[in-house]
């Protein structure tokens, strides 16, 4: 089977990319294993940017409307909302079944298999498939998520992080109505748990942390949340993800590109993945057009300078002994706090 462009990965961002190419008017051909909305524990909250991002490619998940973020700690909350328009809640099952119809409807192929292999030559990349088949295209888009097995194969892997200081996420849905239409971010002692209304009835809980990650402690550990989910019956089953920090030593190798997850990753702190994977997958799409890896790579760096500095930033307070006066100090701040979410959700 041949192609303009084969992306890996059916989750989120590699149906961006094959929407984005669909648009663009090339043929493409998706490859992913898994059958159905995909699921992962992820905050489940589209910043305005990822929004609007949505919005041009001709996607409107179903959600709860969100105004802000606040950040809370037992003594001390802070608030910004969002100055131009507004962000939303959407169960990560709704945003992937919402793009897969877009895709669809735009006409991308789909081949339901795993890469076990990839090769490359100078004017394109053949992949071996789980069934036996090879695709071949001159350009692949691989989406593959934090774990990608493509940036592995073609040895763009990255350094690890130093033992015992990797980060993790598990996240879980409460049968509730939602009390507010402002991601709560909750800061305990060892972990954060983000709080996001995702519709009518239903409340998203993402700890963030090191493990063990013990999703019913760290409520407990939170007062004002413990109060407000005691006796709420959960609406999913606990789901993790991690290490969070993933490095890829570079955005491109021959004719592969990487894109979401897969071309590295920080932290879920900032809450902002989905805005700037969106804008990888724009990006990607148009080097692969203009049949330029180097634009791609500095569309990169400029998409993520923003995500890269200010989560990593953030990340390194919240191991440190500042810790404890991160809300009190924001708090103190409002107006540097309003514009850091600014920055970020845009």
């Amino acid at each position: 089977m041949k192609s303009q462009l084969v992306v890996v990965g059916g989750g989120p961002i590699g149906l961006a990319c094959a929407i984005e190419a669909r648009i663009d008017g090339m043929d493409v051909v998706l490859v992913e294993p898994r059958v159905g909305p995909i699921d992962k524990a992820c905050g489940e909250g589209l910043m305005p940017g990822a929004l609007a991002a949505l919005h041009r490619i001709g996607v409107d998940p179903p959600g709860w409307r969100l105004d802000g973020i606040a950040y809370v700690d037992a003594a001390s909350r802070v608030e910004h909302r969002f100055a131009e328009r507004p962000g939303r809640g959407v169960r990560r099952t709704a945003l992937h079944q919402a793009l897969a119809e877009r895709a669809v409807e735009l006409g991308a192929q789909r081949v339901q298999a795993k890469v076990t292999a990839v090769t490359q030559r100078a004017d394109g990349v053949a992949l071996t498939l789980s069934d036996g088949a090879i695709l071949d295209a001159p350009w692949v888009i691989a989406a593959d998520g934090l774990h990608s097995p493509v940036r592995r194969m073609v040895g763009l892997d990255g350094r690890g992080q130093p033992g015992g200081r990797h980060r993790f996420g598990v996240r879980r849905h409460f049968a509730l109505e939602p009390w507010t239409s402002l991601v709560e971010v909750h800061w305990s002692e060892g972990a954060e748990a983000y709080v996001t209304p995702v519709d009518e009835r239903t409340v998203g809980v993402a700890v963030l942390g090191a493990r063990p990650l013990d999703l019913p402690a760290i409520i407990a550990g939170i007062p004002e949340l413990a109060e407000r989910l005691h006796g709420v019956p959960a609406a999913s089953d606990p789901r993790g993800a991690g290490p969070l920090l993933q490095r890829a030593r570079s955005r491109s190798m021959g004719r592969v590109l990487l894109a979401g997850d897969a071309s590295g990753y920080v932290d879920a702190l900032t809450g902002e993945g989905m805005r700037v994977g969106f804008a990888q997958a724009r990006a990607a799409v148009a080097a692969v057009r203009a049949g330029n890896t180097e634009q791609y790579e500095r569309a990169w760096r400029a998409t993520t300078r923003d995500f890269r500095m200010l989560t990593a930033a953030l990340v390194v307070a919240a191991r440190s002994r500042f810790r404890p006066r991160i809300v009190s100090t924001a708090a103190r701040r409002p107006e540097l706090f309003g514009s850091i979410v600014e920055r970020l959700s845009h």
